[in-house]
């Protein structure tokens, strides 16, 4: 049996320490550091950089997949020309996305097809990017998953995956009605994640409606308005859906 060579007790450090990317480049590197006469530290630098790249990357993918995006969407794919009405620096500042450090909200509102999810979707992918935990879900989604957690006597459990991200999407609020057990649980989440993480919030219906989602319970449907608005930027969008422009008579 062969002695180890200093290279295979190295890259069984480096598999032992979970260091890939040096194991993978540390031969070229060392190449390129003789060519171009690095120091030991710039060396040194430039592997731990290439290691700590893939990493973030790696945590970033893990994120992503995390959120559960149905799509990913990002703003250059938006089509500004297309709503009749969008305050667009408005939007455009939202991904600075202060108001996740800050914990604060965001209220998209406008008609189908003007491209709330859309831009939702990207503040929440953008969000990833820059290294805050995610979920996007619609707002019955949440209701459905938590009304079977509290059958199975797992609702404590269960709702923290809505408390732990930084950023919560509630997508569709308004598309269905929600009965008084729905909204119970809705507001549970809206209330426990108030001033301790941002949510992101999607309605086909301007406020002064919002009574009607809620089966007309006006205390119900004010306090998740009271929570949610309080430290909340709203942008609504105004227009025809862009995904019957192909045929809608021009």
């Amino acid at each position: 049996m062969k002695n180890k060579t200093l290279t295979d007790e190295l890259i069984e450090q480096l598999v032992y320490l979970k260091l890939p990317w040096i194991r993978e480049h540390y031969d070229a590197l060392a190449a390129q550091a003789a060519e171009k006469s690095w120091t030991p530290v710039e060396f040194l630098a430039h592997l731990l950089e290439g290691e700590s790249n893939l990493r973030m990357d790696r945590a970033t993918e893990r994120r992503i997949k995390a959120a559960h995006f149905p799509v990913i969407k990002t703003l250059e794919q938006f089509d500004w020309s297309w709503p009749r009405k969008i305050n667009r620096p408005m939007v455009q500042d939202l991904f600075r996305l202060q108001f996740v450090e800050n914990k604060h909200n965001v209220i998209l509102l406008g008609g189908v097809g003007l491209g709330k999810t859309h831009i939702a979707l990207s503040l929440a992918y953008q969000a990833c990017l820059q290294g805050h935990r995610t979920l996007f879900a619609s707002a019955a989604d949440i209701i459905n998953t938590l009304s079977a957690a509290q059958k199975a006597h797992r609702l404590k459990l269960e709702i923290t995956k809505y408390l732990r991200p930084a950023l919560l999407v509630i997508d569709e609020i308004g598309f269905m009605p929600i009965d008084k057990h729905g909204a119970d649980l809705l507001f549970q989440v809206i209330s426990q994640r108030y001033e301790q993480g941002a949510i992101v919030l999607t309605s086909n219906k301007a406020f002064k409606h919002w009574p009607s989602i809620f089966n007309n319970d006006s205390v119900v449907t004010s306090a998740i308005l009271d929570r949610l608005l309080h430290h909340a930027d709203t942008a609504t969008i105004e227009g025809k859906s862009y995904r019957m422009k192909d045929r809608i008579d021009p």
